[in-house]
């Protein structure tokens, strides 16, 4: 430490990071490093700054992009516009959620699929081409899915 200042290398390894992506957050203008040594070329970073890298890695662990958050650390979204922005990060992880709580539902029905078959107990005895047809069986819920519900609507 110089001065209460951080070496890029002491800053990367307090958060985990690469230098190389603290040198690209500076390249975008996210971060600039508080001092450049004129001597050896070494970046230094103060107290402060500590505090934008860990908003920028939290902004960017929620799915922000690099571009999205040089626009709000340097003021250019107003509050309203903030909120919208958390907003839409929102809905989409709200959607990825769903999206894996719907996987999740398929593989319970793949499971279920296996056990009431009773046929996972001889897998490896099947020839190649049995258990490829089991395993399309077992694993194709949703196109028995979208049939059942298929035939439900054709008999309505």
């Amino acid at each position: 430490m110089k001065d209460g200042l951080m070496l890029i290398g002491e800053l990367a390894d307090f958060f985990g990071v690469s230098r190389k992506a603290l040198r690209l957050y500076e390249k975008k203008g996210i971060i600039k490093p508080a001092m450049i040594d004129a001597g050896n070329g070494y970046l230094y970073y103060a107290p402060e700054q500590v505090q934008q890298l860990n908003a920028l890695l939290e902004l960017k662990a929620l799915g922000f992009s690099l571009d999205e958050i040089k626009g709000i650390v340097d003021g250019e979204a107003s509050g309203g516009q903030l909120r919208q922005a958390l907003e839409r990060k929102r809905q989409a992880w709200r959607e990825a959620a769903d999206a894996a709580r719907h996987k999740e539902e398929c593989l319970e029905d793949i499971m279920r699929n296996l056990e009431a078959s009773g046929e996972a107990e001889g897998l490896e005895r099947m020839t190649q081409e049995e258990r490829a047809w089991l395993l399309a069986k077992l694993v194709c819920v949703e196109e028995v899915r979208v049939q059942r519900n298929l035939g439900e609507v054709l008999w309505l």
